[in-house]
């Protein structure tokens, strides 16, 4: 099954006919368009089901956020599968970026382009070519959702919460008016009562910090073509990493922000940072409702999260 979202940033129906035509000659192929919010998780479900073998995906990091879900998410009251390897009951997956940022696509090594992208997955569809990822699950107020790359709380989460809006305007949402949103929000933001507390099994508390990013790889995002990599040993086979500011002025941020663009293997260094790696599980608490993100989707304000690894959750074929 093909899920298109007809509405992805960076893909025209002109290029959408092209690669189902592509993909279509390969496989035996069903095409669903995505039609509104959540929809994506419905098609993902209905088909694991029906005991397709893959889903394949062309949108951006949304959709395929809202697919993962939809696969991984029990169907009819079933338990859990058990085993070492959970993702070999669930259909494989084939991503095709069509977002604007398309953080997934890239950090599983796939070009950003969707024709080249396609060509890679054809290719890794003839060879049965399969690499096993985990995933990051959070947890809140009895809701429970997984994600791909990344999830946070607070500024970081305010700024993508901004951004939205800006869409909503029909307004893109390009590198150049997330770097823009986040500057503006930096000079509005409150740089003084920290909220959030890192605790965990087995991890010191840790008090007053004004965000955390949550990693299950890198890179955390891009800005345009650059790689922005906050958590640097973070990737699909480990647990999940975090990195937590406690200071929010020019120079904490300044140091910070130019090491996470221009680094791409060493922690970033500094008194007032938190950071954490290869974690099963941890919880975020604020004192007063935070903005919270999970793959780049704004979800509201949270007062707690827990945040927990999931090993072998899903079968990519890249």
């Amino acid at each position: 099954m093909l899920l298109v979202n007809p509405k992805a940033t960076t893909t025209n129906a002109r290029t959408r006919d092209v690669l189902i035509r592509a993909l279509g000659a390969a496989v035996e192929l069903s095409v669903e368009e995505t039609r509104y919010r959540g929809h994506a998780a419905a098609l993902a479900a209905t088909a694991r089901a029906k005991g397709y073998d893959v889903v394949a995906v062309l949108g951006g990091d949304g959709t395929i956020n809202e697919t993962v879900n939809g696969l991984l998410n029990p169907v009819n009251g079933e338990d859990t599968p058990l085993g070492d390897d959970p993702s070999a009951s669930r259909p494989a997956v084939v991503v095709i970026p069509g977002g604007s940022a398309n953080v997934f696509a890239r950090a599983l090594g796939l070009p950003n382009d969707p024709v080249e992208s396609t060509g890679a997955v054809l290719e890794a569809l003839r060879e049965d070519r399969r690499r096993t990822v985990g995933l990051g699950q959070a947890l809140w107020e009895g809701q429970s959702r997984y994600f791909t790359f990344c999830s946070g709380m607070g500024y970081d989460a305010e700024v993508i919460r901004a951004v939205e809006g800006l869409r909503g305007t029909g307004r893109k949402a390009t590198p150049t008016r997330y770097v823009n949103t986040a500057l503006r929000h930096y000079l509005a933001t409150d740089k003084r009562h920290p909220a959030i507390t890192l605790t965990g099994p087995g991890i010191p508390t840790a008090r007053g910090l004004f965000m955390a990013v949550v990693s299950n790889t890198t890179p955390w995002t891009y800005v345009g073509g650059r790689p922005v990599t906050p958590t640097p040993w973070a990737g699909f086979e480990t647990g999940l990493d975090l990195l937590g500011l406690r200071r929010m002025g020019p120079t904490v941020l300044g140091p910070v922000i130019r090491h996470i663009l221009t680094e791409s293997d060493r922690l970033p260094s500094g008194r007032h940072l938190v950071q954490l790696h290869d974690e099963a599980e941890f919880t975020l608490t604020a004192s007063r409702p935070v903005a919270f993100q999970l793959d780049g989707d704004y979800l509201g304000e949270r007062e707690i999260v827990t945040f927990r690894s999931t090993p072998n959750a899903l079968q990519v074929l890249v």
